[in-house]
């Protein structure tokens, strides 16, 4: 019998609705739901069983997830070590990752026990911090690991490394390195291309480089990237636009495609294409 897992953003307009309306398709279907403790504070007078976030994955055989992309940011990395997939349903804005609507919804979830879902494999970012030649911290990451200056702070220097060998030093705001899952996020907007979602590969993108040769490059996913900041001043390292860890001068990130990947369900005929036009209105005057 498939466990299904539910985690919701509290906040959204829609949230207790839409949880309500799952919950009642899981009891007719006879399917055990487990819910994040906060998602299961929406329906407080639902039986249900409430996990913390962390061990949401560890319960389910799918995982629904009710809100925006930066919820199913949130949820991939938690459960990114245990291949659990996940449905995103939008309750937000954009929805490039969370791509089911609403109405979409309990269809997906029928055809994905009948077996007729797509499951897509993403790449995911592992970075891990150096300092004084000590590991200080690691995370991984769906999107991208970003390093940035801090409102005040004047243009940063950094060093690059590829596979230990020098390949550029950047004068900028900052260096995007984004997952072709995230060349449609912040990397897009700092002018970096658009990748194929399900590609190995990893973009840097310079944020506002002081040197206009500096443009965005794409390497193997298979290359492992180290970032010295040579800047003593205010710089934060961010993965996924959600976790934050302040950087000092001389700080190596060591950045790698990870062991852990994401499993995204979607219908097989929402290709990657058709969600570009509808997100993006490519092919509109």
């Amino acid at each position: 019998m498939t466990r299904v897992g539910v985690v919701a953003k509290p906040d959204a307009a829609q949230a207790q609705a839409v949880l309500r309306q799952l919950l009642a398709f899981l009891r007719e279907r006879k399917l055990p739901a487990v819910l994040e403790k906060e998602t299961a504070a929406l329906v407080p007078a639902d039986p249900v069983t409430a996990v913390t976030r962390a061990e949401l994955g560890a319960h389910a055989d799918l995982l629904i997830v009710l809100g925006g992309d930066g919820t199913l940011l949130a949820m991939a990395r938690s459960v990114a070590d245990l291949r659990v997939p996940l449905i995103g349903v939008n309750l937000g804005g954009l929805g490039f990752l969370t791509a089911t609507t609403t109405e979409e919804m309990i269809p997906a979830v029928e055809a994905f026990l009948a077996g007729r879902m797509a499951v897509e494999e993403r790449m995911m970012l592992t970075a891990r911090v150096i300092r004084g030649g000590q590991p200080v911290f690691q995370q991984i990451a769906l999107n991208d690991v970003v390093i940035t200056k801090s409102a005040m702070s004047r243009i940063i220097n950094l060093s690059v490394t590829v596979e230990g060998q020098l390949a550029t030093a950047y004068r900028a705001d900052g260096l995007i390195i984004s997952t072709p899952t995230g060349s449609t996020a912040y990397c897009l907007s700092a002018g970096g291309p658009i990748l194929f979602p399900t590609m190995d590969a990893i973009v840097l993108v310079p944020i506002a480089s002081h040197t206009l040769t500096n443009r965005p490059i794409v390497l193997p996913g298979i290359h492992r990237l180290g970032v010295t900041l040579q800047t003593a001043q205010e710089v934060m390292l961010t993965l996924d636009g959600q976790v934050g860890f302040d950087l000092h001068e001389h700080d190596v990130v060591e950045v790698a495609q990870s062991s852990s990947r994401v499993r995204l369900v979607r219908f097989p005929e929402t290709h990657f294409f058709s969600v570009l036009r509808t997100k993006l209105k490519w092919g509109e005057r």
